[in-house]
C-alpha cells in the first residue's frame, strides 16, 4: 500500500536559479532565504523520508477540460522560460517519470461524471518552471510528475482531485512526496515600478493589505488549521494567490481536505518576489494521524 510521506507549499520564484552573485546584487548582498531553504528541505526531509516519486503541482500550467498528469516514463530537454527568457536560458533537465503512477490517477475518473483526469505521455507537451526550477536543489533518483491547474475547476474540484491522487497513491507501492509549487498573493508591480521591488524586504509586496493576508495564512498552516484556510478562500481570491491556489488545494485535498490537521514548519522566511508572496512550508504527513493516502 503506497503512503504520501510529506507534503510541502514551496516557492518556485525566477532567482532561486540565478548565479549567486545576481541573486546577491537583486537583493542588497543577501541571498534569498528560498535558496537556503530548499537545501534543507532536501537535507532534512526528503533525504528522510525518501520518497519514490515527487508530484508537483504546477500554477504555470493550465488547463481547462481535465485535470492533467504527466505520464512520461522521461522528460529530457532544455527549458527556457518563455515569461523570462534571461533568467536561466537552456537550462537541462532530466526527469524519470512514474507512467504507473500517473495512469491510476486518471483511472480513479473512470465511470465518474463529476471529474475528468487525463495522463498525457505527448513527447511534444510543454514543461513549465514551477517543476523544473525546484529541480537543482530537489532532485535526486526520484521519479517526478507534473500536474496542472484546471482553470475551470472550482475548490472542490480540486479537492476532489486531491482526494483521488490519494486513492492512487494507496493503490501501489509507492511513498510519495507532493510539492504544491506557487506562491501566496500574486500581483506584480506595473512595468515601470518593478525594478525598485525586486528586493525580498517585505515592503515590496504590493499593498499591505495582501502581506498581512498572507502572514495570516502562514500562520493557520503552520497550526495545521487547514479548515480555516479552507473556510476563507472566498476572501483569500481578493489578493489574487497564485494558480487560484490551487496546488495548496490539490495537495490538501489529498491530505484529507478540512479534516487535515498536519501542522507546517516554515523552512523559508515570508519574502516578496517582485511583489508577491513567497514562502515554504513543510507538512510531515507520516506523524499525524489525520492524513493517510
Amino acid at each position: 500500500m503506497g503512503q504520501i510521506v510529506g507534503a510541502a507549499l514551496v516557492s518556485h520564484v525566477p532567482p532561486i536559479v540565478l548565479p549567486v552573485a545576481d541573486r546577491l546584487e537583486l537583493n542588497n548582498g543577501v541571498d534569498f532565504s528560498l535558496v537556503d531553504g530548499l537545501h534543507r528541505l532536501r537535507a532534512e526531509q526528503f533525504d528522510r523520508v525518501r520518497p519514490d516519486t515527487v508530484v508537483v503541482f504546477d500554477t504555470h500550467w493550465f488547463t481547462t477540460f481535465d485535470h492533467i498528469v504527466t505520464a512520461h516514463a522521461r522528460r529530457t530537454g532544455r527549458y527556457t522560460s518563455d515569461e523570462l527568457p534571461r533568467g536561466n536560458p537552456a537550462m537541462p533537465y532530466d526527469l524519470p517519470g512514474d507512467p504507473e503512477l500517473a495512469h491510476a490517477i486518471a483511472a480513479q475518473a473512470e465511470g465518474r461524471d463529476d471529474t475528468w483526469i487525463h495522463a498525457t505521455d505527448d513527447p511534444y507537451i510543454g514543461i513549465h518552471y514551477p517543476t523544473l526550477y525546484l529541480t537543482p536543489y530537489l532532485q535526486r533518483d526520484e521519479a517526478w510528475i507534473s500536474v496542472g491547474v484546471c482553470q475551470t475547476a472550482t475548490i472542490a474540484d480540486f479537492l476532489l482531485f486531491g482526494e483521488l491522487i490519494a486513492r492512487a497513491v494507496a493503490s501501489l507501492d509507492r511513498k510519495i512526496v507532493l510539492l504544491a509549487s506557487g506562491g501566496l498573493s500574486h500581483k506584480f508591480w506595473p512595468l515601470r515600478e518593478i525594478r525598485k521591488h525586486e528586493t525580498a524586504a517585505l515592503e515590496n509586496i504590493t499593498s499591505p493589505e495582501a502581506a498581512a493576508n498572507d502572514q495570516v495564512l502562514i500562520a493557520r498552516l503552520e497550526a495545521g488549521d487547514h479548515a480555516a484556510v479552507l473556510a476563507d478562500y472566498p476572501a483569500m481570491r481578493r489578493f489574487s494567490p497564485e494558480g487560484m491556489f490551487a496546488h495548496y488545494l490539490m495537495m490538501v485535498g489529498a491530505l484529507g481536505g478540512a479534516h487535515c490537521t498536519a501542522p507546517g514548519v516554515r523552512y523559508s522566511e515570508y519574502e516578496s518576489a517582485a511583489g508577491t508572496g513567497q514562502v515554504h512550508i513543510w507538512f510531515d504527513t507520516l506523524t499525524n494521524a489525520t492524513v493517510t493516502a
